[in-house]
């Protein structure tokens, strides 16, 4: 009884409190979403650098193989670079890019997102010295969590690991592959040299992929033990319709009809792609370009069935919060939220130039209803939500303030430039007081399955930032602005 009384508070605090959605201003969401990724980048900072809490860092990445590794994105609110989540954020990039680039456009966040993207792609065409060769990691998981320190000071090993013929890694491969066509498509029409850098490499990775099939953690145990994949044949066949997209060559139609559709899906993630590639394949599929039938049918149907559950029209429709939330897993709950909201809301767009709706076990749904669904999951993750708090740090006016970030944690090394030690920047990650740099636009994991969120830095399943979770938004936020 005790339980459904405080429910029922929240919920009218909720009612009471909670943003409407007239209120909450998705443009603006858009741009400290974008802003997020300029806090996370690694190597010597641009001209343009808007978040100024930062400083150069991580200069001698990769030097100890003789490349250069000091670009990309630190993963986390941790100083290590993970390729196999880093591929997958640029996709995920790329891909709202690709689709909402009018919407980018005409909220002025085109350039903004082809510059998160591009200091991506640019760190993994270094990432990629030789066709078999592809650095998958910089820095050292253990030694980088046993400290707390600022990027500016890192004090910890920066060994560079990678993957080769001998010591293959066909899903961080395939996915870097994915990443680096779908950004050739996001960068065609403004820079056609850089795109055509982009789409050489994202060839000579997919058969780098091809030709030397096996997981990346039996080749760097390192990363293994932080983001451990779970098969390849997802990243294949995600790569092969983004390469088509990006060519229109038969020879990836090929592999799409013949390979491994997954099925039908309980997430998309970093280490799931599979419901990506089958709304790829549905795209080409409601444009005539594949026939509705055979596997192409199939990888339709799955995509359906996934997107039916998701907006609670299926037969086995996933969990949501008493508020509303979706819930998938306790760790980071939120980056499946937006992954998921990404392929809702582009398969909107799909369905509605194809004049189509989705049939679902409990209805008909339409483009409409697709959009007002991703509405109300990105207006709870904002701020319509029984907390009546923003899950999106500088967004609004109540927010998570002790991220999980050592970089925001710790006074910015421009106000103070003396170095904090390995062990003597626990001091900062102990108080009890909000992080000194506001870490605009960084989407935390998020609340538990009944709404609940305990704002404290020791919190790290809710209280850290990923770019994982980020890269979704960015399109889904431009669709919605």
């Amino acid at each position: 009884m005790a339980t459904k009384t405080l429910l029922l508070l929240s919920l009218i605090l909720f009612l009471l409190l909670g943003q409407s959605c007239a209120e909450i201003d998705h443009g603006l969401a858009l741009t400290k979403s974008l802003l997020f990724f300029e806090a996370q980048r690694s190597g010597k900072l641009p001209p343009g650098q808007r978040v100024t809490w930062r400083g150069d860092s991580a200069a001698n990445d990769g030097k100890d193989n003789g490349v250069d590794l000091s670009g990309g994105y630190f993963d986390a609110g941790d100083n290590v670079k993970f390729g196999f989540p880093l591929a997958y954020s640029l996709t995920a990039i790329a891909w709202g890019v690709v689709e909402f680039s009018s919407r980018l456009e005409a909220k002025k966040e085109l350039g903004n997102a082809l510059a998160a993207l591009r200091w991506g792609t640019d760190y993994l065409i270094n990432a990629h010295p030789q066709p078999d060769v592809l650095y998958v990691e910089v820095g050292d998981g253990s030694s980088d969590h046993d400290c707390w320190q600022r990027p500016e000071d890192m004090s910890t090993p920066r060994t560079s690991y990678k993957i080769d013929a001998s010591k293959p890694g066909s899903d961080v491969a395939a996915e870097s592959a994915a990443a680096l066509a779908a950004a050739s498509i996001a960068f065609k029409g403004s820079d056609p040299n850089y795109s055509g850098t982009l789409l050489t490499h994202a060839k000579q990775l997919f058969e780098f992929a091809r030709n030397h099939r096996g997981l990346y953690q039996n080749s760097v145990p390192q990363a293994g033990q932080f983001y451990s994949s779970s098969g390849d044949d997802d990243e294949i066949v995600w790569a092969a319709a983004w390469l088509h997209r990006a060519t229109g060559e038969q020879t990836y139609l090929d592999i799409l009809s013949s390979g491994n559709n997954g099925g039908v899906r309980s997430m998309f993630s970093w280490d799931d792609k599979y419901v990506g590639a089958q709304l790829l394949v549905t795209k080409l599929l409601l444009e005539g370009k594949v026939p509705n039938s055979g596997p192409w049918a199939a990888y339709k149907n799955n995509v359906d069935m996934f997107v039916c559950s998701v907006v609670q029209k299926g037969s086995n429709n996933v969990q949501k919060s008493p508020g509303g939330i979706l819930w998938f897993l306790p760790w980071a709950n939120l980056q499946y939220v937006t992954s998921s909201m990404l392929v809702v809301s582009t398969y909107a767009d799909y369905l509605s130039a194809a004049k189509a709706t989705l049939s679902c076990p409990q209805g008909s749904v339409s483009p409409q209803d697709l959009i007002s669904f991703a509405t109300s999951q990105v207006d709870y993750i904002l701020g319509a939500n029984p907390k009546a708090m923003s899950y999106m740090v500088g967004f609004g006016s109540n927010f998570p303030v002790q991220v999980h970030h050592r970089g925001a944690s710790i006074v910015s090394i421009k106000a103070d430039p003396k170095s904090v030690g390995c062990k003597e920047g626990f001091d900062w990650f102990h108080r009890n007081s909000p992080n000194p740099n506001v870490l605009d636009g960084a989407l935390v994991g998020g609340p538990d399955a009944n709404d609940g969120y305990t704002d404290s830095r020791s919190n790290y399943q809710q209280a850290e930032p990923t770019t994982a979770s980020n890269a979704a938004l960015i399109g889904v936020l431009a669709r919605l602005a």
